[in-house]
């Protein structure tokens, strides 16, 4: 079963996100998340799905459910709205044609450097828990999608030489402008992460699943304040999710322009890039 968690607020933009995702049921948290019953709902949802309220998301969900719920004071009219996309596309096929001879110039750079594929795929969770796969130059030796997918380190010997450069500079990430083309994600938003560390830190950390309320980016507000790389700690992933959970509330256009303008700078000066 597919559960989703509604916010009243962020109910039309829900349905706008979800209505393709082939979800069976939707939960919708009551006011107060205090309370210690949940009450199910007989009124039908208006896409079909049953509706239920939960004194306690986390709680109360069954393990396989993909919980997914907007966090208090969420501006989710921009998250989900045509102005985001129509961003989004008047900024990233734009940037493709534009970075087209550099996108041949790092592919055969790689097909020099090592054998493999130039590009590399992984599954990772969008918006409303649907799995894409993510496009990046391949940077390692190896193409790790499974459940144990190990996180890149300093002089991590799986990188090929003209990998460690792009990883630093974030050149790997270009071919993303191809997700954000096709839908799967949006400029700004909160980084996706292997399928495999969302399982991990979905079941360590509170706040995680509140990312997947809106589409990932291919940069985001936790990137321009440093965190990005590896995360070796609980505590590292919390300060990267605490960001991420500030964008989700606080998603704006001006926001989005802010994020994009200092993105360039966070790039130039890399930390923990790997």
């Amino acid at each position: 079963m597919a559960v989703a968690i509604w916010n009243g607020s962020a109910r039309q933009n829900w349905h706008r996100l979800c209505k393709r995702s082939k979800r069976s049921h939707y939960l919708v948290p009551p006011v107060s998340l205090q309370q210690q019953t949940a009450t199910v709902l007989t009124k039908a949802d208006p896409i079909g799905a049953a509706i239920a309220a939960l004194p306690s998301p986390i709680d109360f969900l069954p393990a396989d459910a993909a919980a997914l719920f907007v966090p208090s004071n969420t501006n989710d009219d921009w998250s989900a709205s045509v102005g985001k996309r129509v961003l989004d596309l008047m900024v990233a096929i734009p940037a493709v044609l534009l970075f087209a001879p550099l996108f041949l110039i790092i592919a055969a750079l790689i097909v020099i450097d090592s054998k493999g594929p130039v590009l590399f795929r992984q599954q990772r969770t969008g918006a409303c828990g649907r799995t894409f796969d993510i496009l990046k130059f391949r940077s390692m030796h190896v193409t790790e999608d499974g459940a144990d997918v190990k996180q890149a380190v300093a002089g991590d010997p799986r990188t090929t030489r003209l990998g460690a450069f792009l990883r630093r500079y974030s050149l790997d990430e270009l071919p993303q402008l191809l997700n954000v083309v096709n839908g799967d994600m949006s400029l700004v938003g909160p980084r996706p992460h292997a399928k495999a560390h969302d399982a991990y830190y979905g079941e360590n950390i509170a706040d995680y699943v509140h990312r997947f309320a809106v589409k990932p980016g291919m940069t985001g507000w936790a990137q321009i304040h440093g965190h990005r790389g590896p995360t070796p700690t609980l505590a590292v992933m919390q300060a990267r999710i605490d960001h991420d959970v500030w964008y989700v509330k606080n998603a704006s256009f001006v926001l989005d322009f802010k994020i994009l303008l200092k993105t360039p700078f966070a790039i130039i000066s890399p930390r923990n890039a790997f």
